[in-house]
């Protein structure tokens, strides 16, 4: 049984971010959690020790929450109907992040789905703030999903990595489920800088390889590239349906959000896109 977490702010784009998630497990048995936050209008600390202008609006928020959940969750018990899944709500006075964080901890969550745009939808923004802090803090993996992605199957699924961490099968179990599940093929993508690989990593890819006994995959090196360019560059010669990568302080991804090398490269994620926690 996975226990998904969707948060859902019920935009368009939240509802795609869900919609993905039921598509892709809807042959697993399932309990997806549909998760909405929200604080009052104007924020003060007066909120907490019940100011007289305060009272009462904690509740209406929370009315306006459930009744828009018990809405999403009707539409997606109709809409996608599926004997495999069940649906738990969850209306929250809290941060998004905050709640997710516990959330995760509290229900066992196996892997967190959500759009990757905030409500200002910028295009030269990669990621919305709450997404980058839930992957910067989440404990098991998230899948991220760009607006207006019509829906694939994630065929083909590219894995780009240095080969810096040992890699072992649990941390990389949901990747496995999906690919089982879907027949898929792991594209697996060094890119290098004109060096051999070092003692550790060839030891690295030989485990990786192990891990992947029983998926098609294949290992593919692109040379004298940056890794944004090189991911780029990858899926304009080969369709992807799925960008899975493992966050560790070896790889671009921990400098993925603090460094402006998004603008400067043009990192152009129109697949969904699985960040796996560094491995402990």
């Amino acid at each position: 049984m996975l226990r998904i977490l969707l948060p859902t702010d019920f935009s368009e784009h939240s509802f795609e971010a869900i919609t993905y998630a039921l598509l892709t497990f809807k042959d697993f048995d399932c309990t997806f959690y549909l998760l909405h936050t929200y604080m009052p209008p104007i924020y003060h600390s007066e909120y907490l020790i019940g100011s007289p202008g305060q009272i009462g609006l904690g509740d209406v928020n929370r009315e306006n929450a459930v009744k828009d959940l018990e809405k999403l969750q009707t539409r997606l018990e109709t809409q996608y109907k599926n004997s495999k899944h069940t649906f738990t709500a969850f209306a929250c006075l809290n941060t998004l992040v905050g709640e997710v964080t516990e959330k995760v901890e509290k229900e066992n969550i196996d892997v967190i789905v959500m759009g990757t745009k905030g409500a200002t939808g910028a295009q030269e923004i990669l990621f919305g703030t709450n997404t980058v802090h839930v992957i910067k803090k989440a404990k098991c993996p998230v899948i991220a999903i760009p607006p207006n992605f019509k829906y694939e199957v994630p065929k083909e699924i590219l894995f780009p990595t240095d080969y810096e961490v040992a890699f072992k099968k649990e941390p990389l179990e949901l990747l496995l489920k999906i690919a089982k599940k879907h027949i898929s093929s792991i594209e697996v993508l060094h890119v290098s800088y004109g060096y051999d690989l070092s003692e550790k990593q060839l030891e690295n890819k030989a485990k990786l390889d192990e891990v992947l006994k029983d998926t098609a995959h294949l290992f593919h090196n692109l040379p004298n590239q940056e890794v944004i360019q090189a991911i780029n560059n990858f899926q304009l010669k080969h369709k992807m349906n799925l960008l899975v990568m493992v966050q560790n302080k070896h790889t671009f991804v921990e400098r993925l959000f603090i460094e402006p090398i998004i603008k400067k490269i043009g990192f152009h994620i129109k697949i969904p896109f699985m960040v796996i926690p560094h491995f402990k």
